[in-house]
């Protein structure tokens, strides 16, 4: 099955073409900050907003553009990064060419800015938390773009079209889109948007629990980790693995097991032990959500790598913040990994075995 025909809520033969939410990133693929500066007022995270450059206020202003040439397109959120612009689109109505012909058009457009634009150091106010409507550039921001449009006409005229094309086009990745559920998504997806900046400035003033530390070597296997690795200092480790056989006995009535070895769990941990988990099982996932909301240290085992730029999501990222967590992965990353594997599942609590014993501390002989 095609990955867009997964998507059950949209009508039959017109995926990518009819009504829905989609969220669409355009990234600088070496990660220049072309687009605007972080500031982070009083090294407090939760003020942080983007400074636009001249380039990054001509993209939101082609982004805004966008109903004006497709009507059945509102653009319902969006956030500009030194690197990359998030965007929520909503389409209204089914649309001939599709979403993907929408964003490629906007891709193109974007190219053209590009290739006009310079690492300028001029910057105008930004308050991404604003609506779009809100959003709607000034003059002098309009004139800015209209300059950068014309410089580029200008200079595919002086040029020729062969050496225009030559010109660095800065955005030469094609924007990622991903379809989203109506109800449930929204929501997460407006609010991963608007921490953006946040989660920018807490990793910048934060660098030693967010960088990808490779190598970390345990009991003679090689890890990749992100998070605090102190945590491997700890003076007990007990790995949290729910049994298949606990869970049939309670599925019969017999709830006792099951609930007394999570309440152990928690227990051990609020007593400052560190406990081990690749957290598979919505039991095992109950107990991590409790160690993440009572800010008790854990390890965490992952079964993908780390991209370079990874961060973790959501309340894992403030737990690496706090430096309440290590998150240890074996295997490198793997962008086609969907889903984790019965063999990955046994490894994986297999390893956290085996991280518990490498730790483990002799107990004192009377």
């Amino acid at each position: 099955m095609a990955e867009q025909e997964k998507w059950k809520w949209q009508e039959p033969k017109t995926t990518w073409k009819g009504i829905g939410l989609y969220h669409v990133t355009l990234t600088i693929p070496d990660r220049k900050p072309l687009l605007g500066c972080l500031e982070v007022p009083d090294n407090d995270p939760c003020k942080a907003k983007v400074r636009r450059t001249v380039l990054g206020n001509a993209l939101v202003d082609c982004l805004l553009s966008i109903p004006h040439y497709h009507p059945e397109v509102q653009v319902l959120h969006f956030c500009l990064m030194p690197d990359h612009l998030h965007a929520v689109l909503y389409v209204r109505r089914i649309m001939p060419m599709g979403i993907k012909g929408l964003v490629r058009g906007f891709w193109q457009a974007a190219k053209k800015l590009g290739r006009a634009s310079s690492e300028a150091s001029s910057v105008v106010p930004n308050d991404i938390r604003r609506n779009s409507q809100e959003e709607t550039p000034q003059q002098s921001l309009q004139s800015e773009t209209a300059q950068l449009e014309a410089f580029s006409a200008e200079l595919r005229e002086q040029m020729g079209d062969d050496a225009y094309y030559q010109l660095p086009p800065i955005f030469t990745e094609m924007p990622f889109i991903r379809p989203m559920g109506r109800n449930t998504q929204l929501p997460n997806t407006i609010r991963y948007i608007d921490m953006n900046p946040q989660r920018l400035a807490t990793k910048r003033l934060r660098p030693g629990f967010f960088s990808v530390q490779r190598n970390i070597v345990i009991g003679g296997r090689s890890y990749d980790g992100v998070g605090n690795t102190t945590l491997l200092m700890a003076e007990r480790f007990i790995p949290v693995h729910v049994r298949s056989v606990m869970v049939k006995v309670a599925e019969h009535g017999d709830v006792e097991p099951l609930r007394n070895y999570m309440n152990s769990c928690v227990l051990s941990a609020r007593q400052g032990v560190v406990m081990v988990s690749p957290f598979i099982s919505a039991h095992e996932k109950q107990v991590m959500q409790v160690l993440l909301r009572e800010k008790m240290p854990f390890i965490y085992l992952a079964d993908n790598g780390f991209r370079d730029y990874y961060k973790p999501s959501d309340a894992l990222f403030d737990a690496c913040a706090a430096g309440s967590v290590l998150i240890l992965s074996p295997w490198p990353y793997d962008a086609t990994k969907r889903h984790i594997s019965r063999a990955d599942c046994v490894a994986l609590n297999t390893m956290a075995e085996e991280i518990c014993s490498q730790y483990k501390k002799e107990s004192p002989r009377n």
